[in-house]
């Protein structure tokens, strides 16, 4: 008697995308729409909460400095099972002006937002294309199942 072997297919990568306004609303809505799809995906409470500060890091550059009039910005999230690994990114419409780490001065009141994304990240770096965009993404490990 031959059974056929059922095969079953990896689970797939999970996704969320979503364009927001340049704005410290549009800021704020991405931090609180990744914080509640973050929690429906039974990740750590330790990923998770880096995560939330990640992203608001992110939007916050991206309604601040990446701003350009019309144009909206990009949050994307992507939890990959097999590769343990959950990539933030952060697309806007101003290429000019890459992100960097820089020291900040004692007395700024700003420019500390990098140092923390690059405290909790496993991984960041920036990515550029098509022109005039620029993506921030940043990765951080998944325990292992």
């Amino acid at each position: 008697m031959n059974q056929k072997k059922t095969i079953q297919p990896p689970p797939p990568a999970c996704r969320f995308d979503a364009l927001l306004s340049p704005t410290p609303r549009g800021a704020r809505l991405a931090r609180v729409l990744a914080v509640d799809w973050l929690r429906t995906r039974g990740l750590p409470h330790r990923v998770t909460e880096a995560a939330e500060q990640i992203v608001a890091e992110l939007a916050a550059n991206a309604a601040t400095h990446g701003r350009v009039s019309g144009r909206d910005f990009l949050l994307a999230l992507l939890a990959e099972a097999d590769a343990c690994v959950l990539r933030i990114e952060v697309t806007d419409t101003r290429r000019e002006g890459l992100p960097r780490l820089r020291p900040p001065t004692p007395d700024a009141d700003s420019g500390r937002g990098l140092l923390l994304v690059e405290a909790l990240a496993d991984r960041w770096g920036v990515g550029l294309g098509p022109v005039p965009r620029k993506t921030v993404w940043v990765e951080l490990d998944l325990p292992r199942p």
